[in-house]
């Protein structure tokens, strides 16, 4: 029996660059394969396949370190999107422990400008009240990796064919 999906998680958090540069860093492939994931897992650029627009998507696999054979997914269907403001979407739960196949486990990621940075406001849910920390856990560490970018040079951020343009 699975239990009851009341649980969702929500965060803010404070990034020292300004919406448009967090913005791209979830939707520029080569950036968001940089730091997604907890600090466990990596994510090889050419998993990732972004269609950022309402109906697109955003897509990506997460490698364990330890087992390169955990291979988590993401496959994420965009209800909404506003540019360098607010990325919602959703996926469907497939052999997720403790949630029913089938269910719509939603993502939504609000940016908003604060002095020279960006606040950023993350929901997620439905969640099992056992993954939800997990859950919590795994972005903190994915917005630490993500701090870490946004404090690297523009120059240094991207790959040799997505620098025109910094």
């Amino acid at each position: 029996m699975t239990e009851t999906h009341t649980r969702e998680v929500t965060l803010t958090r404070y990034f020292a660059a300004p919406p448009e540069l967090v913005y791209r860093a979830f939707t520029d492939r080569e950036q968001l394969a940089q730091w997604l994931g907890p600090l466990m897992f990596s994510v090889p650029v050419d998993t990732v396949d972004l269609d950022v627009r309402p109906g697109g998507h955003w897509r990506a696999t997460m490698v364990g370190k330890d087992d390169p054979e955990w291979r988590p997914q993401v496959d994420m269907t965009l209800t909404e999107v506003v540019e360098n403001t607010l990325i919602v979407g959703y996926e469907v739960s497939q052999g997720v422990p403790g949630i029913d196949d089938g269910t719509k486990l939603w993502l939504s990621l609000e940016l908003s400008a604060e002095g020279d940075g960006t606040r950023l406001q993350l929901r997620q849910g439905p969640l099992a009240e056992n993954s939800s920390e997990m859950v919590q856990i795994g972005w903190l560490q994915a917005f630490h990796k993500l701090d870490a970018l946004l404090e690297t040079p523009a120059k240094y951020r991207n790959s040799p064919t997505t620098q025109q343009g910094d």
